[in-house]
């Protein structure tokens, strides 16, 4: 069970990172090789969260394929995508097809079955 909420909170972690990698790809203009663009990367906040996620979810992560079976853990790993599609829904206002929520179906029917394994 323990396994499972690390994973859960890995997960959740890792898909707030793609949230803000996509909030800085809305402020961006278009890519020039510029001391202004770059400033403008180095100051951007969604930019430095996304950054903190993504170092926070891999810490979590080092710990937790060395206190797990990667063979029970990277399967749970998956459920960001699920966490994405909520989140692209819920924050971006994007329209999910039929076959997306099959897929994501099959993700968490997936780690359902790994979880009990």
């Amino acid at each position: 069970m323990k396994l499972i909420l690390l994973c859960l909170l890995q997960s959740m972690i890792l898909a707030m990172g793609q949230v803000f990698l996509k909030m800085t790809t809305h402020g961006l203009g278009h890519f020039e090789w510029s001391w202004q663009y770059f400033r403008g990367l180095l100051l951007n906040f969604p930019l430095f969260m996304c950054g903190m996620c993504f170092a926070s979810a891999s810490l979590l992560w080092v710990w937790i394929v060395k206190h797990y079976p990667l063979s029970q853990a990277y399967p749970l790993n998956s459920l960001s995508y699920v966490f994405g599609i909520v989140a692209a829904i819920l924050l971006f206002g994007e329209k999910v097809s039929a076959s997306v929520w099959i897929g994501t179906c099959l993700i968490v029917g997936g780690c359902v079955l790994v979880a009990k394994g």
